[in-house]
């Protein structure tokens, strides 16, 4: 991967990570799907509602990431506006901090 994030040298970079993206988007759609489905077994409600908002909770993050991409934001930080490091991308595509400004958003 490249050091830059924007520009035309990583435009295929980012053309595949929003495949990947959006793979991973109708795949958790998939599974809320199933996760909403009454299974009938109320022992199993507190899990599934714990099951359920992670997996919103992802779906949200890759959207958020896909627009980032759209509008051209995408790599730079949230807070600082720096370009987070390549290496936090592919380990967490949906970063929207660097690691400094993550690190004071959890306190």
């Amino acid at each position: 991967m490249s050091t830059e994030i924007r520009g035309a040298t990583h435009q295929p970079w980012l053309t595949q990570l929003r495949t990947t993206l959006t793979t991973e988007f109708a795949a958790q759609k998939t599974r809320l799907t199933e996760l909403t489905a009454d299974t009938g077994d109320p022992g199993d409600a507190h899990t599934q509602a714990a099951m359920i908002a992670a997996t919103r909770q992802s779906m949200a993050q890759i959207e958020d990431a896909l627009r980032r991409i759209d509008d051209g934001s995408y790599g730079s930080c949230a807070k600082c506006g720096t370009q987070i490091p390549p290496e936090r991308l592919e380990v967490l595509p949906h970063a929207r901090f660097c690691v400094p400004c993550q690190q004071k958003q959890n306190g």
